[in-house]
């Protein structure tokens, strides 16, 4: 089995995060796309505006489209978001011979020195970097990457959460997620 985690706080989880998946599932075969939102992200500590639950749901919801795709709560438990802790579960449950990718945007992996263990982290995976226009990144020593450059939509989930703000309906996301979103009233002010 090829599978890939695809970590974030998808808060929310936005077409392009689909279109990044699926560019990298079809690119490198994988068979598995685990996207495990993180609970308690150790680099946006207090960055979550939406629940883990309401993120988890508009996940599940995002990925019924593709069975490659599946929501995870890997995380959901864990007082930080650690992608090392994360890997090691992962793996515990893969046969030896499986291969694991860990999905990364090139703003994340820009920063992976910065991470907890980050050269087990390394060692423990193959990444695949969604690239971002003006993101710049540089692969350490010892790190297996490629890119993933098929993706080129302008689309962030903070742009998303200030339309919903603002009581508009953004394209960028799911309509499931969308119509989750506002029947839930995520990202509105608070009266």
């Amino acid at each position: 089995m090829r599978l890939a985690i695809f970590g974030g706080t998808f808060d929310p989880v936005h077409e392009a995060h689909l279109a990044i998946a699926r560019a990298a599932a079809d690119g490198f075969a994988l068979d598995r796309v685990l996207f495990v939102p993180a609970a308690h992200p150790p680099h946006k500590r207090g960055a979550t505006h939406a629940s883990f639950a309401d993120r988890l749901s508009m996940i599940e919801l995002a990925v019924r489209g593709d069975a490659r795709f599946e929501a995870s709560r890997l995380e959901e438990f864990t007082a930080c978001s650690y992608s090392i802790d994360t890997i090691e579960r992962v793996r515990a449950l893969l046969a030896p011979e499986d291969e694991l990718f860990f999905l990364i945007g090139a703003d994340a992996f820009a920063e992976i020195r910065t991470w907890k263990r980050w050269e087990d982290v390394a060692r423990a995976v193959h990444f695949l970097v969604a690239t971002r226009p003006g993101a710049s990144y540089d692969v350490p020593s010892g790190v297996t990457a490629d890119r993933v450059d098929a993706v080129r939509l302008p689309v962030s989930s903070s742009d998303a959460r200030r339309a919903l703000a603002a009581g508009e309906r953004p394209a960028s996301l799911p309509p499931a997620v969308l119509e989750y979103a506002l029947a839930h009233r995520l990202y509105r002010p608070v009266p």
